[in-house]
């Protein structure tokens, strides 16, 4: 454990008493990394102190953390973990402590067997390639890295802002490293938001390509650019509209379909029957974010309900307490929810 008790009452031999306070001093060995670990202006230990209602006062490499008992106990899960990665080489930014609060408060939660005892410490899912490592920031997140090393194919459907889309194109550059796959092939379908592509000026690269820049922004940011740009060429990395995965079979291949709540049943059909041997496939959207036209349904809705219980796949479900944007993006998503709901039961 990197942070030690200090001060406990009553001394760690005997049993606490039942009581819903509890006060602890935890030391950090380095003191550059606990100055890191506490952030600027100790930033990240007044999240804490915000997110979990407990107080955390620091005093050199140590804090002295009070509150609650459970909220205490997962403010030094927390923190143990995020001075961990610190240790690790990497950065604590504010959107790291709100995860290692998440996965803190859903480790209570979760029961480790055979022992049945509670998680002393977090382990949470993460993405690694030779650029960068991705850690899990929620208990969905990491659920949905977990499923995504675990079965043929994920859907992972929810809100904008939960990593989807981010951690698929992970995972998959993540496969394309070790080996475990010969190319990333990247899809969405080609219309959106109304607009459709015959109206679009360019060619076909041109008009397809501002539908596709955010699995080309996932890429780059996982795989250095000059590789990226390599591998596209060679065919090792493709990103086409959902249209050019017709008539084929794709084998040894990771591959992505973003966006998919704006298939058609036909399109998604087509999409999941291209899987071939030795082949992943994800499948990302938000069913409430639908745009295709009225009357038409979602080739992903209907998909979600034909294949539950399917052996071999995997569903994630996301929701607007995962969001890992801005704070205000969570709260927008739960106001359009709550407006939306009534009308989504009613017509049902």
């Amino acid at each position: 454990m990197n942070g030690h008790d200090l001060v406990t009452s009553p001394p760690r031999q005997s049993r606490p008493p039942v009581t819903d306070a509890n006060h602890f001093v935890l030391t950090f060995e380095n003191n550059r990394h606990a100055s890191e670990l506490f952030g600027q202006f100790d930033q990240n230990l007044k999240l804490l102190e915000e997110r979990l209602h407990v107080t955390a006062r620091p005093r050199g490499n140590s804090v002295a953390i009070s509150g609650d008992v459970v909220a205490t106990n997962q403010a030094r899960r927390a923190l143990d973990f995020l001075y961990e990665r610190v240790q690790r080489g990497g950065s604590v930014e504010p959107s790291d402590v709100e995860g290692a609060i998440r996965m803190a408060q859903a480790a209570d939660d979760q029961l480790t067997l055979p022992t049945l005892e509670r998680k002393a410490k977090l382990s949470m899912a993460q993405i690694s390639t030779r650029k960068k490592t991705i850690v899990a920031r929620t208990p969905t997140q990491d659920a949905y890295i977990r499923a995504m090393e675990r079965a043929e194919l994920v859907f992972g459907v929810g809100p904008a802002g939960t990593g989807k889309t981010y951690l698929a194109v992970a995972h998959a550059a993540q496969l394309l490293e070790r080996g475990a796959v010969d190319k990333i092939i990247l899809s969405r379908p080609a219309v959106e938001a109304g607009e459709r592509l015959g109206f679009l000026p360019g060619d076909m690269k041109e008009k397809v390509d501002p539908y596709l820049r955010p699995l080309y922004d996932a890429l780059y940011d996982m795989i250095p650019g000059d590789r990226v740009e390599r591998a596209i060429t060679a065919g090792v990395i493709e990103i086409a509209p959902l249209a050019f995965m017709r008539g084929r079979t794709l084998s040894n291949a990771a591959i992505i379909l973003d966006e998919a709540q704006n298939t058609t049943s036909m399109q998604m059909k087509m999409f999941l029957t291209r899987l071939g041997e030795n082949g992943r496939m994800i499948v990302t959207g938000d069913p409430s974010q639908i745009d295709l036209p009225r009357g038409v349904k979602s080739g992903l809705v209907e998909a979600l309900d034909i294949l539950e219980g399917v052996e071999g796949i995997s569903t994630v479900r996301f929701k607007d307490v995962d969001v890992v944007r801005h704070p205000l993006v969570g709260r927008i998503v739960r106001a359009y929810d709550a407006q939306y709901a009534p009308a989504a039961s009613e017509s049902e």
